[in-house]
């Protein structure tokens, strides 16, 4: 019987020292904490509405600008961890703190593509809403944003290029992009499979599809499309043909996907390209932008990371 009560004292030693212990090293592990002060970059918020700014504050703010707002469970390790390798990856895609560094145009499109993202329920990320289920954007709050952004009034001017056209020579050569994305020449020829219209930067876009592509709308072998499909998206400014029609004016850029899953694992299987201007200069300060083209088309990886609904015939583009 002596014996059996030593051996309970001591498993109860045994139990209370590895508690205190555990207690222990909780607390150093509460003391490793990166650091989510503000980064170094000058601090100037996008230029928009009182209502606009309302409404990214409250929902935005959390993890995308210099300012995070953390509830008290997020302040405990190692949640923290996660939440901190959060922000930071959050800020790096959009920090609207320092959005208002950018051209206007820019601070525009990225707002387009927030709201994109809010719109297909790809932001705020579901695992974040476990946690925070009251973060969500309201209906009324993406009507608001909506509306900042839809004023769809063609821009007026000269047209440049005339309708549907676009100049012989860019269509021959150019790049390659920062990350080696080839040029595709001979865009212009390939069928038209989608159109789509951006009313915040009074654009218009023709999808264009090569055979490979094509091939593949045709045999309906979607959403997954086969290795060397192609398309581009050939863009120009939205122009007031005076008559109530909205007709392409100056040509402004043509961005590339194109299929190869092994060379371009990294990016979802598609090799992201843009080229700007009647010089297509390659868009990208580094090989790393296409993270940009990404992060955009996360919300569609369930149709292989395509946004285009492809019309099963399409015309070519006139030059």
């Amino acid at each position: 019987m002596r014996g059996s009560l030593v051996s309970m004292t001591g498993t109860r030693r045994t139990l209370g020292a590895m508690a205190v212990g555990a207690a222990l090293m909780g607390l150093v592990v509460q003391a490793i904490r990166p650091s989510l002060g503000r980064p170094e970059g000058p601090q100037v918020e996008a230029a928009v509405p009182a209502q606009v700014r309302e409404i990214l504050v409250r929902r935005c703010y959390a993890c995308h600008s210099d300012e995070p707002r953390l509830v008290w469970w997020d302040e405990v390790a190692p949640v923290y961890w996660v939440v901190a390798s959060d922000v930071q990856r959050a800020r790096a895609v959009v920090n609207y703190s320092e959005l208002g560094t950018k051209p206007l145009a820019v601070q525009r499109a990225v707002m387009f593509e927030s709201v994109n993202q809010i719109q297909m329920e790809a932001m705020p990320l579901q695992i974040y809403l476990l946690g925070h289920p009251h973060a969500g954007v309201t209906a009324e709050e993406l009507a608001t944003l909506k509306k900042y952004l839809a004023p769809f009034a063609a821009a007026s001017g000269p047209s440049g290029v005339a309708a549907g056209g676009i100049p012989k020579h860019l269509t021959e050569a150019a790049g390659p992009s920062p990350n080696g994305v080839p040029f595709l020449p001979g865009f212009a020829d390939w069928r038209v499979i989608s159109t789509t219209d951006r009313g915040d930067n009074h654009t218009l876009r023709i999808v264009t599809g090569n055979e490979i592509a094509v091939r593949a709308i045709e045999a309906h072998q979607l959403p997954s499309w086969p290795e060397g499909a192609a398309f581009a998206k050939i863009a120009w400014q939205a122009m007031d043909d005076g008559h109530g029609h909205l007709v392409p004016g100056k040509f402004l850029q043509v961005e590339f996907m194109e299929k190869h899953r092994v060379q371009y694992a990294g990016t979802g299987g598609w090799g992201f390209a843009r080229f700007v201007g009647t010089d297509l200069k390659p868009y990208g300060k580094d090989a790393h932008f296409d993270s940009e083209c990404l992060g955009c088309h996360g919300p569609v990886r369930d149709n292989d990371y395509v946004f285009t609904l492809p019309l099963p015939h399409g015309a070519r583009v006139g030059r």
